[in-house]
């Protein structure tokens, strides 16, 4: 480790003091400096702001920074080429800022080591010139009474830095980021303050800390399939855990390995708009459940915050219509293609783009279907097809002319249709999270086949459990897989950032 000379301080503000900028050669270190300057960075907001409210008033102004790592290489390194991340894409020097390293320890440490070892070159830690927001430095589940800040003589961004959302965008991830003159290029996908107001987001809207996520996730839209992944995670816990090392629902509620009874605690009043409930592994390889209920809308909304945890993959299980006379309600459809007529993301990522099939996610869907199941080869064909699956925003497509739509699903060798899936994938092609679909015929609208009351009560009794278990199921296949193996270099663009 080496020091160089500290950067100036900001006329004009209080600051914590300046930190000297270091080499390191060693990922651990280098990441345990960086949890140092963010944490010194944060207790100095959290102080003056506590010592602004006692006094009603403040005769300055209050700043502090994220800390940032950098590198810097002059040279175009030979590494792996099977690699999908880990490397620089062309000489230069790049820098990211970062927030809650201790949250990410892992994947921080991870992704620097690899640095390190692909290029020879040392990382250098210090202060960024970027302000952390006040909102962003108080710890998970602190509550603020807004009203003792309404007293204040001054408004609060008078006195301290707030959420920028000038620069609180996609631009690095959807490839349209120009760094100015001088200005480094990017090191990660997402800037600490992209990052933090996802954090904050995804505490809102599922009524779960960040901390409890885990790296494999699975979708629905429908609350059968919650139920069902609730009951299986208190027997796991119930028969001493069985791998997983707690469940945790809406509330921060957690349920430890050996627990015979509900956790100790108070759930929500009411659920929030896409509960999460978390089966935890030591190691953070465990599966989160997400209901995102029903429209792309949501699933846009969810997976753009999700994606800043650089979870390994996301899975969408569901229920959607068949669109062929050969389908049986209650089959499943493997998707290799979408048609995108969701519209969400039009404007982030053009229609035009095609949304490829994973190799090593569809691999382990239909291995699980097999274990699952009990069918394979031939057999399987019975209740599985693989193909197209459509997604629309518009949930009452039928009670327009049929003619034009059909056509145009006909053309696209269409299987299923649903609200949700192609959602989901694009966004995983554009955050570079490997995607996958496996949903369930649960009509067939084009045939007249519709569920009657009593139906639709045996068929989710029988077909959520199985649909679950087979979801679940492929996702512990791929966790048994190195990550190298699962991030797919098919989703890496020209110019990539290092980091996953």
């Amino acid at each position: 480790m080496t020091t160089l000379f500290p950067s100036p301080g900001e006329p004009g503000f209080e600051t914590p003091p300046v930190a000297p900028r270091h080499h390191y050669d060693d990922a651990a270190e280098a990441v345990a400096e960086l949890k140092r300057l963010y944490a010194r960075s944060v207790a100095f907001l959290s102080d003056s702001f506590a010592a602004v409210l006692e006094a009603g008033s403040a005769g300055t102004r209050f700043r502090a920074y994220y800390p940032e790592i950098a590198i810097a290489t002059a040279t175009h390194a030979r590494i792996d080429s099977r690699l999908a991340f880990g490397h620089l894409p062309r000489p230069g020097r790049y820098a990211t800022t970062v927030t809650r390293p201790d949250l990410f320890e892992r994947y921080l440490t991870e992704q620097i080591a690899l640095l390190i070892r692909n290029h020879g070159q040392a990382v250098t830690v210090g202060d960024s010139t970027t302000p952390i927001p006040l909102h962003f430095a108080f710890p998970e589940g602190s509550y603020v009474d807004g009203s003792l800040a309404e007293r204040l003589d001054r408004p609060l961004r008078d006195i301290f830095d707030v959420p920028d959302l000038e620069a609180t965008d996609d631009r690095i991830v959807n490839g349209n980021f120009e760094p100015q003159p001088g200005e480094p290029m990017p090191l990660a996908p997402f800037t600490a303050q992209r990052v933090d107001y996802s954090l904050h987001r995804l505490a809102h809207y599922t009524a779960t800390q960040p901390a409890h996520f885990q790296n494999y996730v699975l979708f629905t839209n429908y609350g059968f399939y919650v139920d069902e992944f609730c009951m299986l995670a208190r027997e796991m816990m119930a028969r001493g855990g069985m791998g997983y090392s707690g469940f945790v629902e809406p509330g921060d509620l957690e349920t430890l390995p050996g627990a015979q009874e509900p956790p100790e605690g108070v759930a929500p009043l009411r659920l929030p708009q896409m509960p999460a409930y978390h089966l935890k592994r030591a190691d953070g390889h465990g599966i989160t459940m997400v209901n995102i209920g029903v429209g792309p809308s949501n699933a846009k909304t969810i997976t753009d915050h999700i994606a800043v945890l650089r979870p390994h993959a996301w899975i969408m299980l569901g229920h959607c219509a068949g669109l062929r006379n050969s389908q049986e309600l209650g089959d499943y459809v493997l998707a290799h293609a979408y048609v995108r007529e969701d519209h969400v993301l039009d404007a982030d990522l053009p229609i035009w783009v095609p949304i490829p099939a994973l190799a090593e996610v569809q691999v382990a869907l239909e291995k699980a279907v097999e274990e699952v199941t009990g069918l394979s080869g031939y057999e399987l064909k019975k209740i599985m097809r693989t193909g197209t699956v459509a997604t629309i925003d518009n949930r009452n497509w039928e009670l327009r002319d049929h003619k034009e739509p059909v056509e145009r699903l006909s053309q696209s060798r269409a299987i299923g249709l649903d609200m949700e899936s192609a959602t989901i994938a694009a966004n995983g092609f554009r955050f570079r999270v490997p995607y996958g679909t496996l949903l369930c015929v649960s009509d067939k609208p084009l045939h007249g086949e519709l569920k009657l009351p009593g139906m639709a009560t045996e068929f989710y009794k029988r077909q959520v459990s199985q649909h679950l278990r087979i979801g679940m199921r492929a996702l512990e296949l791929m966790s048994e897989m190195p990550s190298e193996r699962v991030h797919s270099r098919k989703l890496r663009s020209f110019h990539e950032t290092a980091f996953q």
